[in-house]
């Protein structure tokens, strides 16, 4: 068994009031604690991946704030209370300050993550 309190998850990337925390915790699964600023669109960031969107399922659930979804299938909007499945194929802008805990396929995730942070260089 892995527990994985928020401030015991080591922080994979931040910037910008963005802050991604992620770890590993079993079953090629890690957990990851994401805060979002509002007006934060990850859209730019993805660019260069298939379809210009995240290519990472994540199942999880919104602690606070709203955002939409940009999806092939349309737009669709979460906030604070919500559990989630997010299909591959994803783009998320922060409608509010967003905080929400969900759990990914580690190496799906990772080059994700590897992308994200090629971009910000």
């Amino acid at each position: 068994m892995t527990a994985a309190a928020r401030n015991d998850v080591p922080v994979a990337m931040e910037g910008d009031g963005v802050e991604l925390r992620i770890k590993p915790i079993g079953g090629g699964m890690s957990v990851g604690y994401i805060r979002l600023p509002q007006g934060t669109d990850m859209g730019p960031a993805l660019k260069g991946m298939p379809d210009d969107a995240c290519q990472c399922p994540h199942w999880g659930y919104l602690l606070k704030g709203r955002l939409v979804m940009h999806t092939a299938e349309g737009e669709h909007t979460y906030e604070a209370g919500q559990a989630y499945y997010w299909a591959p194929g994803h783009v998320p802008v922060a409608l509010e300050d967003c905080e929400f805990v969900e759990f990914s396929p580690t190496e799906d995730f990772q080059k994700v993550i590897d992308h994200v942070a090629a971009q910000a260089r």
